[in-house]
């Protein structure tokens, strides 16, 4: 008990230490979700409206097929910017394998990316070259696994990671 106080109280010091960042990116509307990870956005750019598929940056969402977990995480980011205006933020890479523009999403000062893990709806991952708010990510993670948050939960712990769930059901 006394090294999960002292792991919580150095994670939130480590966290409250750290700069501030302001985030430069685009503005865009949210018109839908459809995963833990991946969001349709309406963009002007050039004036001319476009729907994109943005996958934020830094996280894994669980499968729909790991339930409660997947359903979970994309009803959560619903709540969060269901229909409103995010700031996307890029980093490195812009796009991924399957061209989608990979985005870090902020709204009100808030890094929905860090939020998500953080509530322990998805989990960080350091997969990509873009790693701007790496650390952030893992100490969000850390903090909701001490605190045995969403996914973290002993109680009802998500079993396999979303890639390790995803590799095995491609092999049958």
């Amino acid at each position: 008990m006394l090294y999960r106080l002292f792991a919580i109280a150095l994670c939130v010091l480590l966290a409250s230490c750290q700069k501030p960042e302001m985030p430069q990116g685009t503005i865009a509307k949210v018109e839908r979700i459809l995963s833990g990870q991946t969001i349709e956005v309406i963009s002007t750019a050039d004036k001319i409206a476009l729907l994109e598929q943005i996958r934020l940056i830094g996280i894994d969402a669980p499968d729909f097929q790991q339930q409660p977990w997947g359903e979970a995480a994309k009803q959560r980011l619903e709540q969060l910017i269901g229909g409103k205006q995010v700031l996307l933020e890029s980093d490195i890479a812009e796009k991924d394998q399957s061209d989608r523009k990979l985005a870090y999403l902020w709204q009100d000062g808030i890094l929905l990316n860090e939020q998500l893990v953080k509530e322990g709806y998805v989990l960080a991952s350091g997969r990509s070259r873009n790693t701007k708010y790496q650390q952030r990510l893992l100490n969000a993670q850390e903090w909701a696994r001490l605190m045995n948050k969403g996914l973290w939960n002993p109680e009802r712990a998500l079993r396999q990671t979303p890639a390790e769930f995803r590799q095995q059901n491609q092999q049958k």
